[in-house]
């Protein structure tokens, strides 16, 4: 059955805590400001802008929602999504 999708926004951070099969856990990240960014073994936080581009559908550039694959301007440059934040509750990114 499941549940409605997350699409997560920008903005200050707010997750959810949602119960799945067996009693496991699961965080759902509704709004980010910041993504880690890993580059030669290293990471850092920076502050996520607004999105350039979302090839999972081209209205959510325009809404600034944030899934896996989409470039995300930020204060170092532009970042694209590794994580899926509406399954892991965190927002990742590499260089693009």
């Amino acid at each position: 059955i499941g549940d409605h999708p997350i699409l997560t926004q920008i903005g200050t951070r707010k997750a959810k805590t949602t119960r799945g099969i067996g009693g496991n856990t699961k965080r759902k990240l509704q709004v980010a400001d910041f993504v880690n960014v890993t580059e030669k073994g290293k990471s850092k936080k920076v502050k996520v802008i607004s999105v350039v581009d979302n090839p999972a559908n081209p209205n959510y550039t325009r809404r600034n929602i944030i899934t896996m694959g989409c470039i995300v301007n930020t204060e170092d440059g532009k970042i694209r999504i590794t994580s899926r934040p509406g399954q892991d509750g965190n927002l990742n990114g590499v260089r693009v």
